[in-house]
C-alpha cells in the first residue's frame, strides 16, 4: 500500500500515547507557534494565491500538528481514548455492488415490466456496513489522456466472451493484451467512424462542421445509452460537455466503462421516473441504437426527453434496426416516423433532417406553438409542476413553458460563461453578486488546493513505470465530484486553470435548487439526496470535494457513517477527498475517516474562522 507520508501521521492512526505526553507535547508546540507566529501564511486564502513554498513552511507543519494534538486531547478528555473500530471488507461478490439497483431484490419485491431495473433505495434497510473491495486484478487507471483510449480489463466487470460475441458496432473493441482493452476512436461507433458521424449531424442542422456546435447553442448534450462513450469522447475534445446515461447493467455496463475512460456518465433511465435533472437542461439529446420504444406507454419516454430539452434544442435518433431491407429513402423515413409522428407534432417538434438511419427533430422555441396545435392530447403541465425533479413519476404533460429559462439555445451567449442577464434569470435562489463572489473565491481556492495536493500526490510515486516525468496533479486526477456544488464555482475555476478534469456537480435534494444554473453554464450536474447512494458504480471518481456538506446534513436524516461508506465505494483506490467545514464537523469526519481506513490530515486555514480542511486519501486495499 502506498503511504500518504504525512509528518507524524502515526499520531492520527497509530496507538495513542499517554495523556501526560500529549499535554507536554502540546505545550511545546504552542511555544514554537509563539516563536514563529510572526511568519505565518495562509494555506487556503480566498483573497490571494500562494505558491507551493508558502504552503509547506515549518510554521504550517507546526500549526497542523497543533490542530491534530488538540483534537486528540479533546477526544481523550471526552472519554474517546479508545480508537474507533475499522470497518471490515465486503465479500468478493460485492466488488461491483451498486446500491438501489439490486435486480434480484427488486424482482422479489414485486417490481416487473422494467421496474426491476429502476432505482429502489427503499429496499436498503438493514444493509451490511462494509468496505467494497477492488477486484483482485484491479490496477490504478492510466493517466489522462492515455486512460481515455486504454483501460485495464480487470477494472470493469466485462468478459472477453462479451467482446467477442458483441455484434453491435457501438461496442466494437480490440484487446491489446491479456489485461488491457483499447478503444478505437474511429471504429467504436456507427458507419464510417465517430468523427464522420459527428460531422454528419452538424451538416444536418445546417452547420459547416461539428466545431460550430457551440456557436449554434449546443454546449451540453445528454447521450442516452452511449455505448462505450466514443461519441462523448470526441465531443469533449471539441469542448462540448456530453453526459452519458444508461440503465444499470450487471455486466458490460456502458456507464462503468465510460467512467473508467474518464468520461462523464451516471446510471439513469426513465422507465417510470423522471431523470434527476430540471426541465430545460440540455441543448441536445442523442440516442443511437438505444433499443427504446419511444411510442410505448403513450410516449412517456419521448415526453421526458422533451422535458429536459431546451427550447430550440435537438433530439437526434439513430436507429439502423428501423430500416427494412431494400427500403427506399422515403420508406425508411415512414418506417421510423409513423409510430411517433403524431407524438412529435403534439410536442411541437419539427423533423429537421433525415439522412440514412439518422433523424433530427428540433424543439420549438415559440411557446405559442402549443396553443396553435390542431389536437391537444398532450396538455401543458400546470405552473410549478416542474419546480424540482428528483425521481418523481413521469408526467404526461409538457413542462417548462412558463419558466423564465424558456430561452432558445440560439439566443444564448456563445461565450464560455453566462451573460449578466442570463445570470439574473436564476435570481430566485441568490443575488447575482453572490454568484460572482463565489467564482472569485474558487479561483483562489483551486490554486491553493492544487498547491496543497501536488507534493502529497507525488511524494510516494513521482514516476510510474513507463511514464514520463509527471506534471501537476491533473495527470493523476480526472473524474471529480463536487458533492455540494453551490453555483459550480469549483468547476469553473478548474476550467480556467486548464486542468484536464471534468466535474460532476451535485446539488443536494433539499438545498437551494441551483442545478439549472449549473447546467446552463454547460457543466455536468445532477440532483441527489445524500441520505441515499449515488447512481454510479464502485471506484469511478478520483477526487471527492464537499464544502459545507457535513454541516448541512447534520439537520437531515442521514447517517454519517453510511455517507462515508458511500464515498469510499465510489472513490478509486489512492483517490482523494477534500472536505471543508466547521471544526466540529471536521472533527467528526476525521473519526469516520479512520473507520473507513482513509489516511487523513486536518489543516487549519488560519483565517480567523473555525473553518478547517480535512484532506484524505483512500488506500489501495488488495486483500
Amino acid at each position: 500500500m502506498r503511504s500518504f507520508r504525512f509528518n507524524k501521521l502515526s499520531m492520527i492512526f497509530g496507538p495513542k500515547p499517554p495523556l501526560s505526553w500529549l499535554i507536554l507535547s502540546l505545550i511545546s508546540v504552542l511555544a514554537l507557534i509563539a516563536l514563529f507566529g510572526s511568519s505565518s501564511s495562509n494555506a487556503i486564502d480566498s483573497e490571494s494565491r500562494r505558491p507551493v513554498s508558502l504552503i509547506y513552511t515549518n510554521y504550517r507543519r507546526i500549526k497542523e500538528q497543533a490542530a491534530v494534538d488538540y483534537l486528540e486531547l479533546r477526544s481523550l478528555s471526552a472519554g474517546g481514548g479508545t480508537r474507533q473500530k475499522e470497518l471490515g471488507l465486503c465479500v468478493k461478490e460485492r466488488e461491483n455492488f451498486v446500491p438501489c439497483h439490486n435486480v434480484s431484490a427488486n424482482l422479489m419485491s414485486g417490481f416487473k415490466e422494467g421496474g426491476e431495473f429502476d432505482r429502489h433505495c427503499e429496499l436498503l434497510e438493514g444493509a451490511e456496513r462494509c468496505l467494497v473491495r477492488p477486484p483482485k486484478d484491479y490496477n490504478i487507471p492510466l493517466r489522462w489522456p492515455s486512460g481515455r483510449d486504454v483501460i485495464w480489463s480487470g477494472n470493469v466487470k466485462i468478459t472477453k466472451d462479451q467482446f467477442l460475441s458483441s455484434g453491435s458496432m457501438t461496442k466494437r473493441l480490440m484487446l491489446l493484451e491479456e489485461n488491457q482493452i483499447a478503444f478505437h476512436s474511429e471504429d467504436g461507433f456507427i458507419f464510417d467512424g465517430v468523427k464522420d458521424y459527428s460531422r454528419q449531424l452538424a451538416e444536418m442542422i445546417g452547420l459547416g462542421s461539428d466545431t460550430e456546435f457551440p456557436q449554434a447553442g449546443v454546449r451540453i448534450i445528454l447521450d442516452i445509452n452511449c455505448g462505450f462513450g466514443s461519441f462523448g469522447a470526441h465531443l469533449l475534445s471539441l469542448k462540448i460537455m456530453t453526459v452519458c446515461i444508461a440503465a444499470y447493467e450487471a455486466t458490460g455496463s456502458q456507464v462503468q466503462l465510460s467512467l473508467e475512460r474518464g468520461l462523464p456518465a451516471m446510471i439513469g433511465n426513465f422507465i417510470a421516473r423522471q431523470l434527476p435533472y430540471p426541465s430545460l437542461s440540455y441543448d441536445m439529446v442523442h440516442c443511437a441504437q438505444g433499443g427504446i420504444i419511444w411510442d410505448e406507454k403513450d410516449g412517456m419516454s419521448l415526453i421526458e426527453v422533451d422535458r429536459v430539452l431546451k427550447p430550440g434544442g435537438y433530439f437526434v435518433l439513430t436507429s439502423p434496426t428501423s430500416r427494412p431491407q431494400g427500403s427506399s429513402s422515403r420508406g425508411k423515413k415512414r418506417t421510423l416516423t409513423n409510430p411517433i409522428e403524431d407524438l412529435t407534432q403534439q410536442l411541437c417538434w419539427t423533423l429537421l433532417a433525415q439522412q440514412d438511419e439518422t433523424f433530427i427533430w428540433q424543439k420549438t422555441a415559440e411557446v405559442n406553438c402549443y396553443s396553435s396545435r390542431k389536437h391537444h392530447a398532450i396538455q401543458l403541465c400546470k405552473e410549478g409542476n416542474d419546480a424540482q425533479s428528483y425521481y418523481h413519476p413521469l408526467v404526461p404533460c409538457i413542462s417548462g413553458t412558463s419558466s423564465k429559462r424558456w430561452i432558445a439555445i440560439q439566443n444564448r451567449s456563445s461565450g464560455s460563461e453566462l451573460s449578466s442577464d442570463e445570470v439574473k434569470v436564476h435570481g430566485k435562489y441568490f443575488e447575482p453578486g453572490e454568484f460572482y463572489e463565489d467564482l472569485q473565491f474558487w479561483r483562489s481556492s483551486v490554486n491553493n488546493y492544487w498547491s496543497l495536493l501536488t507534493p502529497l500526490i507525488f511524494s510516494d510515486h513521482p514516476k510510474r513505470p513507463g511514464d514520463e516525468d509527471p506534471l501537476p496533479p491533473f495527470n493523476m486526477i480526472r473524474n471529480v465530484m463536487d458533492m455540494n456544488a453551490n453555483y459550480g464555482g469549483l468547476n469553473a475555476a478548474l476550467l480556467e486553470e486548464k486542468k484536464s478534469v471534468w466535474v460532476m456537480n451535485v446539488v443536494p435534494a433539499r438545498a437551494s435548487n441551483v442545478l439549472p444554473l449549473i447546467l446552463d453554464r454547460g457543466f455536468a450536474g445532477a440532483m441527489h439526496d445524500w441520505c441515499e447512494p449515488f447512481p454510479t458504480y464502485p471506484r469511478t471518481y478520483d477526487m471527492l470535494h464537499a464544502n459545507g456538506l457535513l454541516s448541512f446534513l447534520t439537520s437531515e436524516r442521514c447517517s454519517m457513517i453510511d455517507l462515508f461508506l458511500e464515498m469510499d465505494r465510489i472513490l478509486r483506490p489512492e483517490g482523494w477527498v477534500i472536505l471543508s467545514d466547521k471544526m466540529g464537523a471536521i472533527e467528526m469526519a476525521r473519526t469516520l475517516a479512520t473507520q473507513v481506513r482513509w489516511e487523513a490530515r486536518v489543516i487549519d486555514l488560519q483565517n480567523g474562522s473555525d473553518q478547517r480542511l480535512l484532506v484524505c486519501q483512500k488506500p489501495f486495499l488488495k486483500k
